[in-house]
């Protein structure tokens, strides 16, 4: 598992590498490259890898409580032993003695009765199952992260063409109404007007600057390259309803599948097991103890001091709590608490997620109409624009007039762009509110983005 999760690591990194490299060759991104990207570069995502790897330990360490211990034990020291003389055999054996005693032995303990260890064996195994919720939680937060700072870029960059496009305009037609006013057909309110509107421009187009080099700033921070050329919408945009059009589907699908229902339900799952080994912790115990001793000496030890001799033992030990001074009793009761805590977080989340479901829903299913609307109110200033022009040039409508029919249709244009970025993202949004959004998702919003 070590090796597996080190092999991930280095293949993440050397895929980052190739991304960048490659991205820099070409100087374009698209979606799913600026994830994989990220997947190698973002210090959350690389946190969330190393937490999936301690946590994969948990289990390990949980049935290691029912497998065998073994342990080496071994001793040496220096000895003196004074016999009185009163002591029979005196006579015979000095009356002093001394030498070095060692000794060694091997000592297997394997539990064959242990209801508390199989309690913290299946916390320990939950603990597990909840770090990999956990890691998947990660891998679809950045997911959602990359697509918003994304989206967030290409937004600021419309912005910006959409300012600098209504400046252009500005420009010119604020260069006609001088002309006509130079040659006395023109008034100067005109001129004025046409100026004044210019200089507003102009401010917001410093501040369509400064927003978008804060969007590229923070995808640059989740990526780890800069968003030079991102892929941008695609020309044809043509939405599409949640499928299955169906809310009570997507929030049943919400509550098996979310990775915030799951969380809780392994919070909860961890919190019973905790009650379970506290519980059980006062159940007598038996292990089989196996045990091989070896000892001897050194110097002129009596026998009835120090013999050499070896020795092997097999049992039963059986330990029987009687009294702990109450703690197991109160850590019962914290426990019981805890679980009821995680029940109703546990609640909290499902309401939470069908929430979520709902708004990501009606975002994907209202999108499709309020995109459609808007393209369709794009056409009209347009087709007013176009009439307004016309009734300037034979004396029917004046330059203001032009002018505002000319911020309607720019105005209209950034409307039609927010709502598909932000239908793009409402259905991604969705699909993390159901825990289904992947790389696969991000793959499939290729449709409505430029090739």
């Amino acid at each position: 598992m070590k090796r597996l999760n080190m092999a991930l690591r280095a293949g993440q990194v050397a895929l980052g590498c190739m991304l960048f490299l490659s991205a820099g060759d070409s100087g374009a991104i698209d979606l799913v490259g600026a994830y994989e990207q990220a997947l190698a570069h973002d210090p959350t995502t690389l946190a969330a890898n190393d937490a999936l790897t301690a946590g994969q330990e948990k289990a390990v360490q949980g049935r290691a409580l029912l497998l065998p211990s073994v342990r080496l034990q071994g001793g040496v020291g220096r000895t003196v032993a004074h016999a009185s003389a009163a002591d029979d055999g005196a006579s015979l054996i000095s009356p002093n003695t001394s030498g070095t005693l060692r000794q060694a032995g091997v000592v297997l303990v394997q539990p064959i009765y242990d209801r508390g260890a199989v309690a913290a064996k299946k916390q320990l195994r939950e603990q597990t199952n909840l770090a990999q919720t956990q890691f998947g939680q990660s891998r679809q937060d950045l997911a959602l992260r990359v697509a918003e700072a994304y989206f967030g870029v290409v937004l600021g960059e419309e912005t910006l063409r959409v300012v600098q496009a209504e400046k252009a305009a500005l420009r010119q037609q604020r260069d006609r109404a001088r002309a006509r006013f130079d040659i006395g057909q023109g008034k100067i309110t005109d001129l004025h007007e046409a100026q004044a509107r210019l200089d507003g421009v102009e401010s917001r187009e410093v501040t369509a600057q400064s927003a978008l080099e804060q969007r590229r700033t923070r995808f640059q921070e989740i990526v780890g390259t800069s968003p030079d050329q991102l892929s941008g919408l695609a020309a044809r945009f043509v939405p599409r309803p949640p499928e299955p059009d169906n809310l009570a589907a997507w929030q049943a699908r919400g509550e098996e599948q979310s990775f915030l229902v799951k969380t809780r339900q392994s919070e909860l799952d961890i919190a019973g097991a905790e009650i379970d080994k506290y519980r059980l912790a006062s159940r007598p115990t038996v292990s089989l103890v196996a045990g091989y001793t070896t000892q001897g000496q050194s110097g002129n030890l009596a026998p009835w001091v120090a013999a050499n001799t070896r020795s092997a033992t097999v049992g039963l030990q059986v330990n029987i709590p009687l009294y702990a001074g109450g703690g197991l009793d109160s850590r019962e009761r914290e426990s019981v608490a805890k679980k009821s805590q995680a029940e109703q977080q546990l609640a909290a989340a499902r309401r939470d997620v069908r929430l979520s479901v709902q708004d990501g829903f009606l975002s994907v299913k209202t999108g499709v109409s309020r995109i459609a609307a808007l393209e369709q109110s794009l056409t009209s200033a347009r087709s007013a624009l176009a009439a307004t022009t016309l009734g300037r040039d034979v004396g029917t409508r004046t330059e203001p007039d032009v002018l505002d029919a000319q911020q309607r249709v720019f105005a209209a244009e950034l409307d039609v762009v927010q709502a598909r970025l932000d239908y793009l993202l409402g259905r991604l949004r969705l699909a993390a509110a159901t825990g289904e959004l992947s790389e696969d998702t991000l793959r499939s919003l290729s449709d409505w983005l430029a090739s």
